[in-house]
């Protein structure tokens, strides 16, 4: 199985030659995507025997991803796993993803920090928490895919199957484009357990972002425009009143069509 592990990062001096020297006992191809970093994380990068895509300026967490895509398919890989720097994604977990792999049930196979009740966490920000829940909510009652966490960035992509997607979004509305193609073009799509870690709660998405309300509006205005470059394709998108209710079962907004899909827990 030719595999790559890509890993964007944006000023992690103090956690990238540890996620790296980690992540590189497991053997596989790794790629880095410095995405304009103006710490002391090039530096870093420099003494790492890694390959590495550099970023004159920053250019967001969704274009970071769409470089290790074009990478993994320029390159002829197999799947590509993609994980974070901070240390909130252990890469202890890989292993978890290459059984999923090897099992070849799905196309997608994304990590969950809801999934397994079983293995402990941290508390995350509440504001996060919420939106995770309201998005993913969103997701499963629009698309169909049976999730539970919408959001986490601990992914391995089949990528073979990338080449029939159109993807443009560059910021961290990134994963609402993905899922909506994904669904467009029936990929299969499988969680597996990580646990849940947040080592700095005040970190900032940043800009308009910071904000809670924008964020989820954002969010909202991403996924209903990518929604309509499908016509027809999927039912209209569950309320924003509705999907913050944790006992959503049916949406109770007469304008919007009614769904049986579960509300998957968050």
């Amino acid at each position: 199985m030719n595999m790559l592990i890509a890993i964007p990062v944006y000023n992690e001096q103090d956690y990238v030659d540890r996620v790296l020297n980690k992540v590189r006992r497991y053997g596989h191809d790794l790629l880095v995507i410095d995405d304009g970093s103006t710490d002391q994380t090039s530096l870093l990068l420099a003494r790492q025997p890694v390959d590495v895509i550099r970023h004159a300026d920053n250019r967001g967490y969704g274009r970071s991803i769409r470089d290790a895509m074009r990478w993994a398919q320029c390159y002829r890989y197999d799947w590509l796993i993609t994980m974070d720097c901070d240390e909130q994604h252990q890469p202890e977990s890989i292993p978890d993803f290459c059984a999923a792999i090897r099992a070849d049930r799905a196309d997608v196979i994304s990590g969950s920090r809801y999934l397994d009740d079983n293995i402990s966490g941290d508390a995350p920000p509440s504001d996060r928490q919420a939106i995770n829940a309201e998005i993913t909510t969103l997701i499963t009652s629009t698309l169909g895919f049976d999730m539970t966490d919408a959001f986490c960035g601990f992914k391995a992509y089949r990528v073979a199957t990338l080449k029939h997607l159109r993807l443009d979004e560059s910021g961290y509305a990134f994963p609402l484009q993905f899922w909506v193609q994904a669904a467009a073009h029936e990929l299969r799509v499988e969680e597996v357990p990580i646990r849940l870690i947040y080592n700095d709660p005040n970190r900032s998405f940043g800009g308009q972002l910071g904000d809670p309300a924008q964020r989820r509006e954002h969010y909202r205005a991403v996924f209903d425009k990518e929604i309509g470059k499908f016509p027809g394709r999927f039912s209209a998108s569950c309320c924003v009143k509705c999907a913050t209710s944790a006992s959503l079962s049916l949406c109770d907004d007469p304008a919007v069509p009614q769904s049986t899909t579960p509300v998957t827990r968050n």
